[in-house]
């Protein structure tokens, strides 16, 4: 196999190998951030306010059904990672097909049903009334054209399973570029709006997605697409289910519950939207070292799991979790000094200004926080353990979250307390998280047979 399209992770450096899996796949996450935040910095200062929380408002309801799917590519990447690093050829082949097929089948599905379920979804939100219409335009058009995305993930899932994240990371800018000119184009040039924006974003992810595609049909590594090849190898299927469903289920239930969070936000009026949704953009920008880092450790883990490399997986953890408190350290300090000239970007009204600084000031430094259950969770699903980081999450980012937020509403009506339920959900989830990696004995499923 080449080494120049692979990275065997079983062997070698561990801080070099996860610095040099996790940059280009850092800066790939970058890149695909910008598809969202260029939407909402071109729709908010060349439309207005209202169009801003159009554009931002609906991210819970995006994350809620591309959140399941995620969890199913993370379950893919997990079980080709295993026989990757146990050097199981026929494995990869049939895993990397059958993650393909489901993918798109899936993807159809989505289409159709977010399309559908959009307005009651707005509505449950509280959304206001003055974004309502801008928001159901945006939310349907994306939703027509999430196949593109969904299979995007899956093809840079399998390629960063074998140790490819370069090639993920050369299409993300590719298309990152084109969507800023789309957006341009559609909602300066042609005066689209909310509506080319969602057409910018949508076009660019398909041809993301024909540029992965074509990588994996013309490979000559072992995870090389054929026709012939494609279908659904039940057993496979099943690990993949196994491992990808629990973190699917957790991220479509938090994102679930994040409705309920934004529906809170909402209620202030549409400057707390659209300076929620600000915030909500650029932490997003904070968040990508420690997650990147964390999806590496997962390849790392999994790699290292199937090659039965105990030691070296503690060493790796450490290792991930010391780069990413570095990381999102250096990140939150000029986040939290400049945040008023950063929400500015997206909308000058003072109103959104205001509330977006806030929101910033008040969450941005407990980010640190997640950088432990990223960490570990990545790390346990690496071994194959997913139900466990489902479980403390679930119960961290929804059931305590929801507890809280029901509590300070009916105790205060200022909007402070509110604007810290995500950092509350986050320190207990740090702290169950770490209890159970250090008591849950992960080491007895690294037994190398795959």
């Amino acid at each position: 196999m080449s080494k120049r399209a692979t990275m065997d992770m079983t062997q070698g450096s561990i801080r070099k190998e996860l610095i040099l899996f996790a940059i280009p796949l850092l800066a790939g996450n970058v890149f695909q951030q910008l598809y969202n935040t260029i939407d909402s910095i071109i729709v908010g200062r060349e439309v207005g306010a209202s169009a801003l929380g159009a554009v931002t408002s609906v991210a819970p309801a995006v994350n809620t059904l591309v959140g399941f799917f995620m969890g199913f590519s993370t379950g893919a990447s997990v079980i080709i990672s295993h026989y990757f690093g146990a050097k199981n050829e026929q494995g990869v082949k049939r895993a990397v097909h059958t993650s393909l097929v489901c993918t798109f089948i899936l993807g159809l599905v989505m289409m159709g049903f977010g399309y559908f379920i959009t307005p009651p979804l707005l509505v449950f939100m509280s959304t206001p009334d003055s974004v309502m219409p801008l928001a159901t335009q945006y939310l349907q058009i994306y939703f027509l054209g999430i196949l593109g995305l969904m299979m995007y993930n899956i093809g840079s899932a399998i390629l960063r399973a074998v140790g490819d994240s370069v090639k993920p990371l050369i299409f993300l800018i590719i298309t990152s570029l084109l969507n800023i000119v789309l957006d341009i184009f559609f909602v300066v040039t042609l005066k689209l709006g909310v509506a080319g924006a969602a057409y910018a974003t949508i076009i660019s992810q398909f041809i993301s997605a024909i540029l992965t595609i074509i990588v994996l049909v013309r490979s000559k590594e072992i995870y090389r697409v054929r026709a012939a090849e494609l279908g659904v190898d039940r057993k496979i299927l099943g690990q993949i289910i196994t491992v990808g469903m629990p973190a699917g289920i957790q991220s479509a239930v938090i994102s679930f519950s994040n409705l309920f969070v934004q529906g809170y936000i909402n209620r202030f009026g549409e400057a707390s939207t659209a300076g929620w949704g600000a915030y909500g953009r650029i932490d997003a920008f904070v968040m990508l070292p420690m997650q990147s880092i964390a999806l590496t450790a997962t390849t790392f883990v999994g790699q290292n799991a199937g090659a039965g490399n105990v030691d070296r997986i503690k060493k790796g953890i450490r290792e991930a979790l010391f780069l990413a408190v570095i990381c999102t350290f250096v990140l939150v300090i000029p986040e939290f000094l400049a945040a008023p000239q950063i929400v500015k970007l997206f909308n000058t009204d003072p109103e959104v200004v205001r509330f977006g600084a806030l929101f910033i000031r008040m969450n941005c430094f407990f980010d640190i926080l997640c950088c432990s259950n990223q960490t570990h969770a990545g790390a346990l699903r690496g071994v194959g353990d997913a139900k466990a980081p489902m479980y403390i999450m679930l119960s961290s980012f929804v059931l305590f979250r929801q507890i809280y937020l029901f509590i300070v509403s009916h105790i205060t009506t200022s909007i402070y307390p509110i604007s810290i339920a995500y950092p509350m959900g986050w320190l207990v989830c740090s702290i169950i998280m770490l209890i159970y990696f250090n008591r849950s004995g992960w080491e007895q499923k690294v037994d190398g047979n795959y």
